[in-house]
């Protein structure tokens, strides 16, 4: 394994990690002020947004390399 495999692994394991620990930290954010289903769904759209527009980068650099 290259160096450029392993960054491009490690790169891919530990961004999505850091995107589930962004979603638990959404949820317990809903769950602790109490927002009730309308909320978290307001929470999860407004704060997922950012998380979204990454995840669509990646794949179109991915597809259009």
């Amino acid at each position: 394994m290259t160096l450029e495999e392993f960054e491009s692994w490690a790169l891919t394991i530990c961004v999505g990690g850091l995107i589930l620990f962004m979603c638990f930290i959404m949820w317990d954010l809903a769950k602790r002020s109490k927002a009730g289903r309308f909320g978290t769904i307001i929470l999860f759209a407004a704060l997922g947004i950012g998380l979204l527009g990454f995840v669509i980068k990646t794949v179109m650099v991915r597809v259009i390399s």
